[in-house]
């Protein structure tokens, strides 16, 4: 039978592919609006750093709200939030103005984290895992458009300030489509409100803990959010200051880079329902590692085209929601407290690595993916501990998408 959410699942992907161009909307434009702002790409950097502080603002709450008053009012201040975003940065005069436009960027992004995850989720429960990756598509899509409109500007000399008003006109029309449709029921406040309320549920072996399999699900949570966050940000830069590239090849970078991401989700949709997603987790965690190291030992333009898709594929294609679904299998109520949880200390990287790296950048672009190397090989060893964790609470059968269906 048709699932009804179809069409409202539609306009949550939209959203998403908004979100995509958000993410990198600075970054893309950092020389004009340094211009714009009276800094230099430090400056820019700092602005982008805002964007995990309003993720950390409101992130948890968020989700114990969404638990509570139903996943819809989150996905419209999502889109309120972004589209104020979009708009104030192209009015604000410093960075200090800025700064608070990028704040706005980043609670748009917990509100819409906390209304769609959930209701994904909540509307294809038989397959989780392809409808919260799916996401992934949509953010990758908008990420490999962005470079090229961008480019197109570039080259046309046409006013950068459209790259922004093209993404709030898209929030606009699809806020207007999305109202009349469905969003699906959830738990009652009373079963969402906490982590260890889990006998009940017969696909659990073992009573888990939030203070062990938990807390490496959120420390996961930070380190993949830092090695795509990090790549994403500073790929274009490390593709002219290091291995030599033009502006324009440098830019397109990003759009390998989404390419090998979006593939990734649509491989891996038809791949999870064969094997199980703690499989890709590891797996795909350990390829942006390895990818993430060659990248640094030989940084030339065709390392760089080639591992730039590498990266986007392992780090980017969607393992981070993957996580998130095994996370929400391992602690099954409140599903929106679960993501608040989780994506909280993803949060923290979207603040903390731009500060950190914008430092880094006065020593060397280099230096930056030498951090990011780190990062992941951090990434491998908690998805090996997490997949330890989850054989040992887990019914491993009772979980996978084809035989749930």
């Amino acid at each position: 039978m048709k699932n009804k959410y179809v069409p409202t699942a539609l306009g949550l992907y939209i959203n998403y592919f908004v979100h995509g161009m958000g993410v990198i909307i600075l970054a893309q434009n950092m020389d004009a609006l340094a211009k714009q702002w009276n800094t230099n790409i430090g400056g820019v950097a700092i602005v982008i750093s805002a964007l995990g502080i309003g993720r950390l603002i409101v992130l948890f709450v968020s989700g114990v709200l969404s638990d509570k008053f139903g996943r819809k009012p989150f996905v419209y201040l999502g889109l309120i939030t972004y589209i104020s975003f979009f708009i104030g940065i192209l009015i604000s005069p410093n960075i200090a103005v800025a700064y608070i436009f990028g704040i706005l960027a980043g609670i748009a992004n917990s509100f819409l984290d906390c209304g769609t995850y959930p209701a994904l989720m909540e509307s294809f429960p038989v397959s989780a895992s392809t409808a919260n990756i799916m996401l992934k598509a949509f953010i990758s899509g908008g990420q490999f458009l962005l470079p090229l409109i961008i480019s197109f500007f570039v080259a046309a000399h046409i006013w950068f300030g459209w790259s922004f008003l093209i993404a709030a006109i898209i929030l606009i029309a699809n806020a207007f489509y999305l109202f009349k449709r469905p969003f699906p029921l959830m738990y009652s406040a009373e079963d969402a409100s906490g982590f260890e309320k889990n006998e009940t549920h017969d696909h659990l072996i073992g009573k888990p803990k939030f203070w062990l399999e938990g807390i490496c699900f959120c420390l996961y949570g930070y380190v993949s959010q830092a090695t795509f966050y990090l790549v994403s940000q500073w790929l274009t830069k490390y593709g002219s200051s290091v291995a030599g590239m033009g502006d324009t090849p440098s830019r397109v970078l990003m759009s390998y880079y989404a390419i090998g991401s979006i593939i990734c989700v649509f491989v891996t949709a038809v791949l999870v329902k064969k094997f199980h997603t703690i499989f890709f987790l590891v797996g795909y965690t350990f390829v942006s590692m390895a990818a993430l190291i060659i990248l640094v030992l030989f940084p030339s333009p065709l390392v760089c085209i080639l591992f730039s898709f590498v990266i986007g594929y392992s780090a980017a294609g969607g393992v981070m929601q993957l996580a998130l679904v095994l996370m929400a299998e391992v602690f099954p109520r409140g599903k929106g407290t679960i993501t608040g949880t989780f994506y909280t200390l993803g949060s923290i990287a979207s603040f903390t690595i731009p500060l950190i790296t914008g430092r880094l950048s006065n020593t060397s672009i280099a230096s930056i993916m030498i951090f990011d190397a780190w990062i992941a090989a951090a990434g491998f060893v908690l998805a090996l501990i997490i997949a330890y964790r989850y054989r040992k609470v887990v019914r491993i059968a009772a979980t996978t998408e084809v035989e749930a269906s």
